[in-house]
């Protein structure tokens, strides 16, 4: 590949959700991927060589056909009736189903970059925790809600619609916190809170970000309990976008049908070439895969964002390759900021909102990172390529033959 500036290009990004991002838990890295052979989080996202979290039922590559999926919707549609855009639908219940499983729940607790980072946010962020209202949204088995408590919290409101709940009760229970942790067994829009909140904690993100993420279920939190000036917890989230070089992968996908135990099947390529390229993966690589600064895709702020602004992601980006390799696609991961607001005396009757956090390069604008301060230091949790591995891993979409040679 050339180092010369790649054309200008447009990314977008669209949501799955059924129903917009309103029923409660559309969670993808978390993404609830089925149990029991229904797999929700199927909407042209497979897995890559190596099994994936949320993974649960027939196999590591699991799909759903866009005709599946249309069909899921248009069932959903039908039972809906003006002024329930709310209520919960077909689709939506198999997602809670498939948080059920106990496998999803233990990966993401072993995944120690995760687990760790919002446990030393907690903690980091403890005086503006300690006697305070808590809500966790999308629980699970308890643990962040236990860390709140842990930190002092005067309650923790923890609200999942998955039968998880019932053993992230008894959690609570074993660990003697029934009088601070309130389980609630339902989803954020209708579950009740008698009461304004401090603080939100929610490990909401999704494959890709915002691939059936949970963060529609944060802002209705938000929009219904927050006090003014609260806390949430991560306060912003950066999608990035990079130049890939991925020589193993094409070969073990493509290049292994040009000899087959010494049998030419070539005939296949073309195949090949179609099921590698027709929808992204979801794989581990490294830094010595990536040719490019990342590129800002999108830049959230969880105290302003809004539903509608996630039902449609674009970006135009313009790459320039630092190395010469072969140019096989596009990497996506996500960084986590878990800073605090700092809200600035009104000036010309607006009121401006800006976050304490270390240097950190990314531009809401879309411009590249030049520069990412460490996760530790920054209370950054991040899925960039570099850093310890997550069970989010990272989002590749490859190119094919002729969208190569169009880039390069």
């Amino acid at each position: 590949m050339s180092s010369s500036e790649q054309p200008k290009r447009e990314v977008m990004f669209q949501s799955t959700s059924s129903s917009g991002y309103s029923n409660g838990y559309h969670h993808g890295g978390g993404s609830g991927n089925g149990s029991g052979g229904t797999h929700v989080a199927a909407h042209r996202l497979r897995r890559g060589c190596s099994s994936r979290s949320r993974d649960y039922g027939s196999g590591s590559n699991l799909r759903v056909s866009n005709r599946m999926v249309q069909q899921q919707k248009e069932e959903d549609e039908d039972t809906a009736t003006d002024g329930a855009s709310n209520s919960c639908t077909g689709f939506d219940m198999a997602y809670f189903h498939s948080y059920a499983h106990l496998g999803v729940h233990e990966e993401m607790i072993k995944d120690r970059p995760r687990t760790e980072s919002y446990r030393n946010a907690i903690f980091q962020h403890q005086d503006r925790i300690a006697g305070k209202v808590v809500v966790d949204v999308g629980c699970g088995t308890g643990i962040l809600s236990i860390f709140c408590a842990h930190a002092g919290a005067k309650r923790v409101y923890a609200v999942d619609a998955s039968n998880i709940a019932v053993q992230a009760n008894e959690v609570v229970k074993a660990n003697n916190l029934s009088d601070t942790v309130i389980v609630l067994h339902g989803r954020v829009e209708d579950v009740e809170i008698d009461e304004e909140v401090d603080v939100i904690v929610s490990e909401w993100m999704g494959y890709m970000l915002l691939y059936e993420s949970m963060l529609g279920s944060v802002i209705t939190a938000r929009d219904r309990w927050l006090k003014p000036g609260g806390l949430i917890l991560p306060s912003t989230a950066t999608l990035y976008l990079a130049l890939v070089t991925h020589p193993d992968r094409y070969s073990e996908s493509i290049d292994f049908w040009r000899n087959v135990y010494g049998i030419d099947m070539s005939a296949m390529l073309p195949l090949a070439k179609q099921c590698a390229f027709e929808e992204p993966s979801i794989e581990t690589i490294t830094g010595e895969n990536v040719l490019s600064w990342p590129h800002v895709v999108k830049h959230v702020d969880c105290y302003t964002v809004t539903l509608h602004e996630l039902e449609s992601v674009s970006s135009r980006f313009k790459f320039k390759s630092m190395m010469r390799a072969p140019f096989h696609g596009f990497a996506f991961w996500f960084d986590v900021d878990f800073g605090i607001p700092v809200i600035y005396p009104p000036s010309d009757n607006n009121t401006r909102t800006a976050f304490v956090e270390s240097p950190d390069n990314h531009n809401a604008d879309g411009n590249q990172r030049k520069k990412r301060a460490i996760p530790n230091e920054a209370l950054v949790l991040s899925t960039a390529p570099e850093d310890p591995s997550t069970h989010w891993q990272q989002a590749l979409d490859q190119c094919t033959d002729r969208q190569r040679r169009f880039t390069t």
